[in-house]
């Protein structure tokens, strides 16, 4: 199988964006609208109304709600057990819109399991440090940690839109991350 440099490179694309949406839903959907408006990126045939004037706008006052929503202690609780599953169905969705130049069965295995798989990691694990911070602070560092997941967002999505063999090192740097504390963390038998 000869893979086309291109190939690689729309795989990074949907991978950053997928990591990206463990921090943010809305967010990274966004930016791909907005990249594929501009006519930065190309986007698979029947994923070409995410770069429509209509889809730009819903998504951009999406991804604004989100992001103010994320600021409300408890709600942003309740926004991460809704996000979890949406994760894996848009970090899913991000990695078919821009994987090009495959057959459609290793495109949407490659986007279930790169794409939605990282997408849901990252989001249970940005859960899972909200509810201690919840039941910590009582809520008083969610605001930061939304600031910090905000800006992980656009990070991430900024780096797969313009390099996206960044986004794809980063991706790598921050599943490790998440893995080092899962193994810190979880229960010693």
């Amino acid at each position: 199988m000869n893979i086309e440099p291109d190939t690689i490179i729309s795989l990074f694309l949907g991978i950053g964006l997928a990591a990206s949406v463990g921090f943010r839903i809305f967010l990274p959907l966004f930016a791909l609208s907005f990249a594929a408006y501009l006519g930065v990126w190309e986007l698979n045939d029947s994923w070409q109304w995410i770069g429509s004037l209509t889809a730009l706008i819903t998504l951009g006052v999406a991804t604004i709600v989100e992001i103010f929503a994320y600021f409300i202690p408890w709600v942003d609780n309740v926004l991460d057990s809704i996000a979890i599953p949406l994760a894996g169905i848009a970090g899913t969705a991000v990695v078919v819109s821009t994987a090009a130049n495959l057959d459609p069965v290793v495109t949407w295995s490659l986007a279930i399991i790169a794409g939605g798989g990282t997408a849901t990691a990252i989001k249970g694990a940005n859960a899972a440090g909200r509810l201690t911070s919840t039941g910590t602070t009582g809520g008083l560092v969610n605001p930061l940690v939304s600031t910090v997941e905000t800006g992980a967002a656009v990070a991430v999505s900024t780096a797969s839109i313009l390099v996206p063999p960044i986004a794809a090192i980063l991706v790598i740097i921050i599943l490790l991350i998440i893995f080092r504390i899962y193994r810190k963390i979880r229960p010693k038998k």
